[in-house]
């Protein structure tokens, strides 16, 4: 038995513009210049006052904390003006069918977003049933602490060593590296390959699909180390 554990934003969704969108409005309100795409992808993963508090390059204050209550205001005031556009990746939900259907695979969710955010992604999907284990920004400390990995595995009855974390950002890696867990790297999110192997990914993947042989290989008992 083993655990796959995946990121959201940038690694199961493509939510970039969303999220950019969220934070142009959040920046504007309090008078600062508005963030690059780049800069806003960067941080794509984290805990939301921790992520603001790195594009500002300050510690979490007063002004990060009110930036976050804002953004969160943006965002449930855009998905009030109607549905946003934040579609699976290409075969990311084809892979995820697969191993939500083998008896001997448990699939998980690790994700910066809110609890909120995040339940209503599983039931517009209704996957509710098939994720038998989630941690958001509202339960955990912001990756890369293993605290989101080791409650997962806590709560499943599954060893770090037999469990999976996939993801696009840094902090993926980090995360599932402190917990002892294989870490996975997807090239298509909002990291680069080189970015991912140098902060600990054990593979990186093209293609969704070439999850799949990893899994097995790791329930036949192998992992690649870096």
């Amino acid at each position: 038995m083993n655990l796959v554990l995946f990121d959201c934003d940038g690694t199961l969704i493509d939510s970039a513009h969303v999220i950019h969108l969220c934070m142009e409005r959040t920046f504007q309100e309090v008078g600062l210049d508005l963030p690059p795409l780049h800069h806003t992808k960067s941080i794509i993963g984290l805990t939301l006052d921790v992520a603001i508090a790195q594009m500002l390059q300050r510690p979490v204050d007063d002004l990060v904390l009110k930036m976050a209550t804002l953004y969160r205001q943006n965002s449930l005031a855009l998905r009030a003006e109607g549905p946003v556009h934040e579609p699976f990746f290409d075969g990311i939900w084809d892979v995820l069918q697969i191993l939500m259907q083998r008896d001997e695979t448990l699939v998980g969710i690790v994700t910066g977003k809110s609890r909120r955010g995040l339940d209503a992604l599983i039931d517009l999907h209704d996957i509710g049933d098939t994720i038998v284990t989630s941690r958001t920004a509202d339960e955990c400390p912001s990756k890369p602490n293993p605290a989101m990995v080791l409650e997962c595995c806590a709560e499943t009855g599954i060893a770090p060593s037999d469990t999976v974390v996939v993801g696009d950002a840094i902090y993926d890696m980090q995360m599932a590296r402190s917990a002892g867990a294989t870490a996975i790297g997807v090239s298509w999110g909002y990291s680069n390959a080189a970015e991912l192997t140098e902060t600990g990914a054990h593979h990186v993947l093209q293609y969704p699909s070439d999850l799949l042989p990893l899994i097995a290989e790791q329930q036949s008992g192998g992992r690649a180390d870096a």
